[in-house]
């Protein structure tokens, strides 16, 4: 057959007839020649812990003394050295005197000779924390001792705090880090006698501190990445329309490429923010752990 399509060649008959239907498969097989493996997007999957301050408050029934000195005598120093000692003695740490803690100590004491009540809630309801809180003093937990009565002296004043379970418990909390004392004498139902005040705290500062920046970074990368999400899906559908012709395919060619190229910039932004959510995670675990403490 060869032979004759040949010999019919040189006479310059059908040459044109034989080569077209070759020069068409060979357009054919490259004409739909593309490329449709697309990336995949990760999930998006983000838990945050929720930083958890619960500003505790122990408080116990007031301790009044009965029976009076007439020699009696607090100050705010002797009261803080022998609670001190208490603690040492028990193998406790030692607090330290924190003035925002002394104002708060001081405001109370100042209430209950104005208002002439003996209880950790005034009449208006103000507790240990709102004082606390008042004088500029963030806390994790707050605990408060209340004497009313003439002691002796500093070192008697806390040992009957000592000897009461309640008291002794506050005296006695490792959790504590600071302490603030107000002691004072004036008119308390119509006689001459002293009120002390204990305010025992953990500062929010006594814990781990939590980068908030990570929470920001953490924040805008979601939006980028939600922007990125809805470029990607508008993409794809522009992908679901497979060429006819060389022309077209070049041109989806080029479109499957920006669609992984945006793919893998989405991946390698969700991985990052993934580490970034897990990293501020940790800090708040730690925050929330010391916290409760």
């Amino acid at each position: 057959m060869w032979g004759k399509m040949y010999n019919n060649a040189m006479n310059g008959k059908i040459v044109k007839l034989a080569l077209i239907p070759i020069v068409i498969l060979a357009l054919g097989g490259y004409l739909f020649i593309n490329r449709e493996t697309l990336k995949n997007i990760s999930n998006i999957s983000f838990e945050f812990v929720e930083k958890n301050i619960s500003r505790r408050v122990n408080t116990t029934e007031p301790l009044r003394k009965d029976s009076d000195d007439e020699n009696s005598f607090l100050s705010i120093k002797g009261v803080i050295e022998e609670t001190n000692k208490r603690r040492a003695e028990q193998g406790v740490s030692i607090l330290t005197e924190s003035e925002q803690l002394n104002i708060s100590a001081q405001r109370k004491v100042d209430d209950m000779f104005k208002k002439q009540y003996f209880e950790h809630d005034s009449p208006t309801g103000q507790g240990a924390g709102d004082l606390v809180e008042e004088a500029g003093y963030e806390f994790v937990v707050v605990g408060e001792n209340l004497a009313l009565g003439n002691y002796k002296d500093d070192a008697v004043l806390v040992q009957a705090w000592m000897d009461s379970p309640g008291h002794r418990e506050n005296i006695l909390k490792s959790s504590y880090t600071q302490i603030g004392v107000a002691v004072a004498k004036g008119t308390f139902e119509g006689k001459e006698t002293w009120l002390a005040v204990q305010h025992f705290a953990k500062p929010v500062s006594a814990c781990p501190s939590i980068n908030e920046e990570n929470k920001e970074k953490i924040d805008s990368n979601n939006r980028e990445l939600d922007a990125k999400k809805i470029e990607l899906d508008a993409k794809k559908r522009e992908l679901e329309d497979k060429p006819d012709n060389h022309e077209e395919s070049v041109e989806y060619n080029k479109k499957v490429d920006e669609y992984n190229n945006l793919v893998t910039e989405y991946n390698k932004l969700l991985a990052e923010t993934k580490d970034l959510v897990a990293q501020y995670n940790e800090e708040v675990q730690s925050f929330n752990n010391c916290a409760k403490e």
